[in-house]
């Protein structure tokens, strides 16, 4: 197989997260006085990481937070995403069995501007943990996405599990957002945008996928082979 590992995007491949993550972004924003709209989230600050968020949000409304008052948020951000997930299932439909097929015949990470916690945890309750080689979140990398960082770490991990270099060129990124795809494209890797919550943008990917359910791991190896 030209085909030799694929990296998953994590909030809005795997997980059905995002709007967790919006109404946690949005609640913390409120006890400083910021109101945050779904429609501005989708559109301005899908893809970043909670630090890049916040600095983004904080510039357009005028609010000069500090490196801590950041962390601050961040941390809150952090509690209150815990208290919306419960112990309910977040991932998509599919999701679970696409990876199990993928982890079966290739090494497989995540690259995610999440916070590792919040990654492990979900995989942990789903039973997915045993599935990935690597796991790069938001703390793991100097720069998040769109930056290339978080891919070129997830490749620096995934080469040994093959014994061997690793060319990105032989490795499938799975994303959401443009931001994403910028990220995977920057470190060499094929692009697939998987349109579960954000379809805008996404023409600039290799292939494009209504859900995890639908990948065809021939078909990625195909994208591989060109």
């Amino acid at each position: 197989m030209a085909l030799r590992a694929i990296v998953f995007d994590f909030d809005g491949v795997i997980a059905n997260s995002e709007p967790l993550h919006f109404r946690g972004y949005r609640d913390v924003l409120a006890e400083e006085g910021v109101a945050l709209t779904e429609q501005d989230y989708y559109a301005q600050y899908l893809g970043f990481d909670d630090v890049g968020a916040f600095e983004a949000i904080g510039r357009r409304h005028g609010a000069a937070w500090s490196r801590e008052q950041i962390r601050d948020l961040v941390s809150r951000k952090a509690v209150r995403l815990e208290e919306l997930e419960g112990d309910v299932s977040v991932l998509f439909p599919g999701a679970a069995d696409a990876i199990r097929r993928a982890c079966d015949a290739m090494p497989i990470a995540i690259a995610s501007g999440a916070r590792g916690d919040e990654i492990r945890r979900v995989l942990m309750r789903e039973g997915l943990s045993h599935c990935f080689t690597a796991i790069v979140a938001a703390e793991d990398t100097p720069v998040s996405k769109p930056a290339p960082d978080p891919y070129l770490r997830a490749i620096a991990l995934l080469a040994p599990a093959l014994g061997d270099r690793l060319e990105a060129a032989h490795c499938v990124a799975i994303e959401d957002s443009h931001w994403g795809l910028e990220s995977a494209r920057g470190a060499g890797l094929r692009t697939v945008a998987v349109t579960n919550t954000y379809a805008a943008d996404l023409l600039t990917a290799d292939l494009t996928i209504s859900s995890l359910h639908d990948m065809d791991l021939d078909l990625l190896d195909r994208l591989c082979s060109t």
